[in-house]
This record gives C-alpha cells, sequence and structure tokens, in this order.
C-alpha cells in the first residue's frame, strides 16, 4: 500500500516515535499483494481490523485509500513537508506576543503575581494571562471566588501602575471540568475574566464515551476560551500517565463549532496534545494557543517546546491567538 509506505516515510523523517512507523509499515506489509477488489470488500465489511498487524487508524486510511481519497492522515503530514521546520518555528516564536496559561503563588506556582509580570516583560511579551487553579483542585491550593476576586483587583492595580509600560495582564483562570461537564466557579464571575482555560485534572480514566460528553459540555459553555492540556498525559517523571480517552473529532469539531482554542501546551512532560490529534485539531479548523503553562518565572520561557510542535503538525501562524495583540484577543468574548 503506496499511501501506506509514504506515511510511514514521512513519520520517520518527521522523527516520529519507531512504534507508529512501524505500525505503518506493518500493514503495509500484511496488505501487499491483495487486489484492490479485496480491499474495497475488506473495507466495507469492517474485516480490515481483523487482519492481524492492521489496526484502526491504518484500516481508517486503507479505506480512505481505495475510496479514492488521499487519506487524512497523509493530508496532515504532507501539510508540513518539504518546509524548512526551523525557519518556520523560529517565524513563529517571533509571532508570539503573550501567554495565556500561567500560575502564580496565589495556586500552585512558585513566585507571586509581580515577579511572573516582570519576567513576562522581560521576555518580550506584551500581555500575560494569570490563570490560577479553581476551588475543587484543593491540592494546587485553587482559588473561591473570594480569592479570585481579590486577585482580579490586584491585577487591575498592577494594570495602572504599568499603563505607560505598553504591557497588560489579563484577568484569567484554569477552570477544572467537572464530571458532568460544569465548570468550577461561579458562571456569572467566569464571565468577567479575559480569558478562561478550562481543563480536565480528576477523574482521568472515564470512559471515552463520558469523558466525549464531558469535554463537549465545557466546550459548549461561552465562558471558555481555550481547552488546556486535553488529554492529560504526562509523558515524563514520576507522574507518568497515559492519555485520557474521547472522540477527538466530536471534541474538536466542538471548539471549532464554539470557538474554543486548543491549547499546545509547552510543559516538557505534557506535550499535550500529541502530534496525531494536533493535526487533527488542523484539519477541523481549529484555533490554537501556545502556553506555557508556566509555574516558575523561568518556565515563562518554555514556549520553545510548543512552537517546535505546532510548526511539526502544519498549525497556521494566523490561527494561534497569542500571536494577536492584546485588543483582538480581548475581542474574541
Amino acid at each position: 500500500m503506496d499511501d501506506l509506505r509514504r506515511i510511514a516515510f514521512l513519520l520517520e523523517r518527521a522523527h516520529e516515535s519507531t512504534y507508529r512507523v512501524r505500525a505503518f509499515r506493518t500493514a503495509a506489509a500484511v496488505l501487499r499483494g491483495k487486489d484492490v477488489d479485496e480491499l474495497i470488500a475488506l473495507a466495507r465489511s469492517g474485516e480490515l481490523v481483523r487482519l492481524r498487524g492492521v489496526g484502526e487508524v491504518t484500516a481508517r486510511c486503507v479505506a480512505e485509500s481505495v475510496a479514492g481519497e488521499v487519506p487524512v492522515y497523509l493530508r496532515r503530514l504532507e501539510a508540513t513537508e518539504g518546509s524548512s521546520l526551523d525557519e518556520a518555528a523560529s517565524e513563529l516564536r517571533a509571532a508570539l506576543r503573550g501567554d495565556l496559561h500561567s500560575h502564580t503563588d496565589a495556586s500552585d506556582g512558585g513566585s507571586p503575581l509581580r515577579e511572573m509580570v516582570d519576567t513576562a516583560r522581560e521576555l518580550g511579551h506584551e500581555y500575560l494571562v494569570i490563570t490560577d487553579h479553581s476551588p475543587r483542585l484543593t491540592v494546587a491550593n485553587g482559588l473561591s471566588a473570594e480569592r479570585l476576586r481579590a486577585q482580579i483587583e490586584q491585577i487591575g492595580e498592577l494594570n495602572a501602575e504599568l499603563a505607560d509600560d505598553g504591557f497588560r495582564v489579563l484577568t484569567g483562570i484554569e477552570v477544572d471540568i467537572l464530571d458532568d461537564g460544569a465548570l468550577d466557579q461561579d458562571e456569572d464571575l467566569l464571565a468577567e475574566l479575559d480569558v478562561v482555560v478550562a481543563s480536565v485534572h480528576s477523574t482521568l480514566r472515564m470512559p471515552a464515551d463520558e469523558m466525549t460528553e464531558r469535554m463537549l459540555t465545557a466546550v459548549a459553555n461561552p465562558n471558555v476560551d481555550v481547552l488546556g492540556h486535553c488529554t492529560g498525559r504526562m509523558v515524563t517523571g514520576k507522574r507518568k500517565r497515559p492519555e485520557s480517552e474521547f472522540d477527538a473529532d466530536a471534541v474538536f469539531g466542538a471548539c471549532a463549532e464554539y470557538g474554543v482554542a486548543v491549547e499546545v501546551n509547552s510543559r516538557p512532560e505534557r506535550l499535550d496534545p500529541p502530534k496525531r490529534l494536533l493535526r487533527l485539531a488542523v484539519e477541523a479548523g481549529c484555533e490554537f494557543t501556545i502556553d506555557t503553562d508556566a509555574h516558575a518565572p523561568g518556565q515563562l520561557d518554555w514556549l520553545d517546546y510548543g512552537v517546535t510542535r505546532a510548526v511539526a503538525c502544519g498549525v497556521p501562524t494566523e490561527r494561534v491567538i497569542n500571536t494577536w495583540p492584546v485588543e483582538r484577543v480581548l475581542g474574541r468574548r
């Protein structure tokens, strides 16, 4: 199967994981020699996945190929073929004006608001959104409504002090998506904020259909601006954990419909979403943020990790909302 071999080649070129490359090469070897009519029959009957060495993703690619279409998976990979990733990454990094996800010592960050803001200014940012956690996340000292209102006042005072500096601190929250899709904060208070990042932090192994409904409910909430680290995975360190399972086509389709940006989380232990899902979000027409999820001043300089992944997956610069001036970011609300 030429399309499967082409996908494997492009994955290798992009330094993707060996097991993913092997999956496509193995499927191509299993299906080699079968004529088109047989493949069409297997695809229509759903029997492709019963062949040893053919999984759901490779079967979908084969079904699209025999239907005369370029597989979606291949289209996503070819979107970046032939581009200079280093040059493109440098251009995207230079285009970023701010960071929409950061934490202070008001929740589980390590430094006070002023220190985070001073560092963001030193890095050349034009704005920084403060998104401390919501109350249910007690392990992270999440902010009650009263504490969040106090922080909003503190940010207002700091903005008045910085009025002549050209820098803006934006109010925000990383609000927990509860098991039923509701948000862990007063809706009227959420409506007052500049940016709301909604993330799943609990019951991460929820069945896929339930997790999908949970995320769809949150994405449809008019107060949500960004879907944070959507799979919840941890890829390094002692807290390693697998991805949450959900219908990515449905969730990203809803993000595109409701104007909720998909976060490219730059934390090295997260690197979320995985590249295959990031490409799917591009295909769905989503907007994006590239954020550090910084919990300390030095982590505000982690944007390069997210930029590299965004460029490798063909994320268009014009769809990254933190390349926009602050007035346009605020206008999304």
